[in-house]
């Protein structure tokens, strides 16, 4: 195994300890291109739950809001599911995307390591 392969793969495992930095360090660094190939798709990939954690932070934010407004006359002018469904949606299909992500960047590793 050689040592532009070792890095490749590391990229993709490090999502397990150092899902930003490692990846970054590597394309900059390396001089290779098919490291940096490598290192920059590993780096979008650990970026989509990063993604999807800033929409739903603002999605649970929106139902926060539209669950504590509360009109002149007593009543409440919530959105209904916005407030309380769509946060619950959003967690499961968080944890379901980085689950999905974190198989596909192991899997990665374990490709690039056997037949780059």
């Amino acid at each position: 195994m050689d040592n532009n392969r070792a890095l490749s793969s590391l990229c993709y495992f490090s999502i397990l300890f150092a899902p930003f930095l490692l990846p970054i360090i590597i394309y900059f660094v390396s001089v290779d291109q098919g490291v940096k190939y490598h290192a920059k798709r590993s780096l979008l990939s650990h970026l989509i739950p990063v993604g999807l954690l800033i929409i739903a932070f603002i999605v649970f934010a929106i139902g926060m809001v539209s669950a504590s407004t509360v009109t002149f006359d007593g009543t409440n002018s919530g959105f209904g599911i916005l407030a309380t469904g769509l946060p619950f949606l959003f967690m499961i299909v968080y944890g379901i995307v980085s689950l999905i992500v974190l198989i596909w960047n192991i899997v990665q590793g374990v490709k690039v390591l056997q037949y780059v």
